[in-house]
């Protein structure tokens, strides 16, 4: 993640006048996303923002443990989604 690229990102939203909470992030599924949901934390508190969603039904506790304020559990509720 490039940090001067989501910054500048950050201040045109902020110029247009887009109310911006927090960030969110949706890592690769390669098993680790601890590595992804620390280097987002660290970025959404670096803009002073406050809220965070990342984690997903299959890594929610670990994103909530590295400071996640929304965590997305669909399937954790739904079950699998259903292909026609």
């Amino acid at each position: 993640m490039e940090i001067n690229k989501v910054s500048n990102f950050y201040v045109f939203c902020k110029k247009i006048s887009l109310n911006i909470i927090g960030l969110m992030c949706i890592p690769p599924n390669d098993k680790n996303s601890k590595k992804y949901f620390i280097e987002l934390y660290k970025l959404n508190k670096s803009l002073k923002l406050d809220q965070v969603s990342m984690g997903m039904s299959s890594d929610f506790l670990e994103a909530i443990q590295c400071g996640s304020t929304f965590v997305r559990i669909g399937s954790a509720i739904f079950g699998d989604r259903v292909t026609k």
